[in-house]
């Protein structure tokens, strides 16, 4: 028995919608797949720092004191009722937007107070630190003894340290950045200018 045409044309049109219900899945498919990857998550980028090269200048004051300071920073210098006994200075970085906060103070039989006090200043940052390490120093051709605090992590400072000769002389130091503190994105600078404190430490005269 012949079909008729009106027979015929509704099972042509189901293949030709199964067909294209198939190749439309498929184009999907490779659609997605070849566009995964854009949509994975990209590690967080930050800006190259152009470092400067290394180099000194001594710097003396009236304080009573001298050290080798970077020649890209400058020394800003304060003092109390034009004093030489007691002085503060700032040691400015300006091209990384960063300063070291500096005290110098006699010692009066009160060494033990003064190091216990910069114990404190560095310790007080530990709740937001992931470590505190410590580095000593100790120099007796040039009578100097002292500890640099490493403080790791978020913290708003994250280099301390403290010199001194233990009778006359105590030098305080604190790096602070005048930025939110990002231990990534701040590592190569902190390092850069912790060899800067380093370089202090190592040329750091008593007058």
């Amino acid at each position: 028995m012949k079909r008729t045409n009106a027979e015929i044309q509704p099972i042509k049109l189901n293949q030709t919608l199964s067909r294209f219900t198939i190749l439309f899945s498929l184009f999907g498919i490779l659609v997605l797949a070849s566009c995964g990857e854009d949509y994975l998550p990209k590690p967080r980028g930050y800006f190259r720092i152009d470092l400067p090269v290394k180099n000194y200048q001594l710097y003396q004051s009236q304080c009573p004191l001298e050290f080798e300071a970077p020649s890209y920073s400058k020394v800003q210098l304060f003092t109390e009722n034009g004093s030489a006994d007691s002085c503060w200075f700032n040691i400015i970085f300006p091209k990384f937007n960063a300063r070291i906060y500096c005290t110098y103070l006699p010692v009066n039989n009160n060494i033990t107070e003064l190091a216990d006090d910069a114990y404190q200043f560095a310790f007080k940052h530990e709740m937001k630190a992931d470590a505190i390490q410590r580095t000593y120093f100790d120099d007796k051709s040039r009578g100097l003894y002292g500890i640099m605090y490493d403080i790791e992590g978020e913290a708003a400072s994250q280099v301390q340290f403290f010199l001194t000769d233990s009778t006359k002389h105590y030098l305080r130091g604190a790096l602070y950045f005048d930025n939110r503190p990002n231990q990534d994105s701040l590592a190569p600078v902190l390092d850069f200018i912790r060899q800067d404190i380093v370089r202090i430490t190592e040329t750091l005269r008593w007058k």
